[in-house]
């Protein structure tokens, strides 16, 4: 075929193809287009064991695979608790010293929590529960030979299943107080959860008798405040009258973990090919993490035994309005499978969901403008660019606060002498949380006056709430002290104009960060021209995120930035990030400033077990007022939450307490297949033009071969 007619040829094959079905950049091509939701993640969740997980990012996935006894109702505001896997809600009886039942919770020197679950409900496939012909269990133990071709859990060919049982979940209890677990709420459960000291302390011994990594039957061990009363029924025991301990039976924390997937995982050889439950996590949950590639996707599928689950049959008040009650009682999940690619940049991905290969998104700061807008009455609303791709916002605030923490061990900024407190107030005052909102949050969030965020209860507005040390009010409203009033402290405390009196050298601090990207770069340029107000140099030290949090374990962090979102929506569960035994380096708890003030402690036992009450309040307000005056973080800021949704996801309504919530959604996948093929359809017609044009000039060039090749046969 001559060169002219085959680039023609080209040239129409292309036209046709452009014709034809299906846009040529979708990511998913080799997924098909079903039933599947798109979602993303930054960086790779490092826990997937539900003793040791404790991000949000592990929970995204973590919480559609297990199940704890109780869980927080999808639409109803303020948030409710509601059985999940128990039959109705725990049993609650107050004991005094004698063992005598008693009604005030304040007089109670324990307090029991029955609970009962539903019969019926089965873990998800799985090899741990493959058995052989005989009874025995199919892969333990199991030949270092036969992990030969196993590089993920799918690789086992043959699963089972079994019901769930009260067993399960004290199972899982006791694994917190292992110590080779390092759970992050050991310190934490320690002081309430009776026995659990006097458990954890008999499988230190016990470990010391056997090999490293050997797996520990914990069935062989009891703990006093642990018993299971039935096949379905189980209650826990803890100290004194503690309110807050039902919050915790809805975490994944409490969720179950049977003995043979324990066992299983423990095997050897197992963790040198990540095949633990911290990598693939097991449950009764609405989906099974089925691929883990932390490097590329992970994927949830549906639970094939999952049991029968209906969507709420009622809401708050708007909700029917807003058609989140279509599905009343409808049997859950609607999604077949979740895939969550990996997307490192922001850029990319809010593209990829402009073309419709993400179902829902945040906003960031540098697409912001794209999305959202002021409307006349000073109200958020969506521009006419994404009214017109049927894109919906949800906004809400967040029951979170970002900060920027001091290491109290630290001997530059840490400890209680005046020297470092005044140190660290002169940089709170010169770090204007505000100015950071309205570039990088676009407005969206309010400057933390202490840890509690709205909707919490303690959390004050107006003059009542201000932090007297960082901000004034004035003229109805807060406003942030002068910089002078930051040289000043910053002098007394020995660094006028930025030099350390002691030593005559510039004062050089260090911020720990796992910021990349240009964003980070944006952000940590601010943070250097905020430190630099008062002379002070800063330098940042970048790290994966690993890295940065075993710096926070091993205390050789400096100055960090963290956020924290509530577990439960309680005062306690924001000032335990304060609380002295709760320190990241002395007990591995989620005190990462490792702070310790023994007034504050005091006041912090008090307050936790009281209910909300005028008495409670009154403690709240003198507890913020010692973090105030000792200054362990720059108070950040409570962030406001703006998601975006295609038209096609339905059901989606925020849930800053709920952890299962994929399995409310609802797709279209059909109108999201129109939808795609519309703004992604590939526009060829310059090809073509190219491929024509390119083929005139090459004629004359064919001719002139052609001629020469006839010459030299002649």
């Amino acid at each position: 075929m001559p060169a002219v007619l085959r680039i023609c040829v080209l040239a129409a094959a292309l036209s046709q193809a452009g014709c034809g079905e299906g846009a040529w950049n979708n990511p998913y091509a080799g997924d098909g287009d079903g039933n599947v939701l798109y979602s993303s993640f930054s960086e790779r969740p490092k826990h997937f064991d539900p003793a040791r997980s404790y991000s949000s990012n592990e929970y995204a996935l973590l919480g559609q695979v297990v199940e704890p006894v109780l869980h927080y109702h999808y639409l109803k505001r303020p948030y409710e608790l509601q059985p999940l896997t128990a039959e109705a809600m725990p049993s609650v009886t107050h004991f005094d010293a004698d063992g005598r039942v008693v009604r005030d919770a304040a007089a109670a020197a324990t307090t029991a929590y029955e609970i009962e679950i539903r019969p019926g409900i089965r873990y998800q496939p799985h090899p741990a529960f493959a058995r052989l012909p005989d009874g025995g269990y199919r892969y333990r133990p199991i030949a270092g030979v036969q992990l030969d071709d196993v590089y993920e859990l799918a690789d086992f060919t043959e699963t089972g299943s079994r019901e769930l049982r009260a067993a399960d979940y004290a199972y899982q209890i006791k694994r917190l107080a292992d110590p080779a677990l390092h759970s992050p709420i050991a310190s934490i459960l320690a002081r309430h959860i009776v026995g659990f000291t006097e458990l954890r302390a008999r499988l230190i011994e016990a470990r010391k008798t056997l090999a490293p990594g050997a797996w520990l039957d914990l069935r062989e061990f009891g703990m006093e405040g642990v018993t299971v009363l039935g096949p379905y029924r189980y209650r826990v025991t803890v100290r004194g009258g503690y309110p807050q301990f039902i919050y915790w039976l809805a975490m994944p924390f409490f969720a179950p973990i049977p003995w043979e997937a324990d066992a299983f995982h423990s095997q050897p050889g197992f963790e040198e090919r990540n095949l633990t439950l911290n990598w693939y996590p097991v449950g009764t949950g609405a989906y099974m993490l089925t691929e883990n590639n932390p490097n590329l996707r992970m994927v949830l599928k549906r639970n094939p035994h999952f049991r029968a689950d209906h969507y709420p049959v009622e809401g708050e008040d708007g909700d029917a309005a807003r058609g989140l009650l279509k599905d009343a009682g409808a049997r859950l999940p609607f999604i077949d499978q979740v895939i969550y690619s990996l997307e490192k940049e922001n850029i990319p991905y809010w593209n990829k969901f402009l073309q419709g290969y993400y179902d829902s998104s945040g906003i960031n700061s540098d697409s912001f403008d794209q999305a959202v807008q002021l409307g006349q009455g000073g109200e958020f609303e969506l521009t006419d660019e994404m009214r017109g791709h049927g894109i919906r916002l949800s906004i809400t605030y967040a029951t979170s606060i970002y900060y920027t923490g001091f290491n109290m061990l630290d001997p530059v900024v840490g400890g209680d002498s005046e020297r470092a407190r005044k140190l660290r107030l002169a940089l709170s005052i010169a770090m204007d949380t505000g100015e950071f909102i309205s570039i990088f949050q676009n407005g969206r969030g309010v400057a933390a006056q202490g840890p509690l965020p709205p909707g919490i209860f303690g959390y004050r507005t107006g003059e009542a709430g201000v932090n007297r040390r960082v901000y004034d009010w004035r003229d109805g409203r807060i406003v942030r002290k002068p910089l002078a009033e930051a040289r000043r402290l910053l002098a007394e405390a020995g660094y006028k104009d930025g030099i350390d009196r002691e030593t005559g050298k510039p004062l050089v601090l260090h911020f720990d960060s796992t910021g990349i990207g240009p964003d980070a770069k944006s952000w940590l340029n601010w943070m250097r021209k905020q430190f630099a107000k008062l002379d002070v140099q800063l330098v940042v030290r970048n790290t994966d995120y690993n890295r940065f949090q075993d710096k926070l374990l091993k205390g050789t962090a400096q100055i960090f930035r963290l956020g924290w979102n509530a577990d439960y929506p309680d005062p306690e569960n924001f000032f335990f990030l304060f609380y002295g035994p709760n320190a990241k380096v002395l007990n591995q708890g989620a005190n990462a400033s490792n702070y310790r003030n023994p007034r504050f402690d005091r006041l912090f036992e008090e307050m936790r077990g009281l209910p909300n009450s005028p008495q409670r309040l009154g403690l709240i307000d003198e507890m913020n007022e010692v973090l105030r005056h000792d200054a362990p973080w720059i108070w950040g800021f409570h962030p406001k939450s703006f998601i975006l949704h295609h038209e096609w996801l339905g059901n989606a309504k925020p849930n800053l307490m709920s952890h299962n919530g994929l399995k409310y959604l609802r797709l279209d996948a059909a109108q999201r297949a129109r939808r795609r093929d519309e703004w992604n359809r590939p526009h060829i017609g310059p090809v073509v033009v190219l491929g024509g044009v390119l083929a005139v000039f090459l004629m004359p060039a064919v001719a002139i071969v052609r001629r020469r090749r006839r010459e030299t046969v002649l």
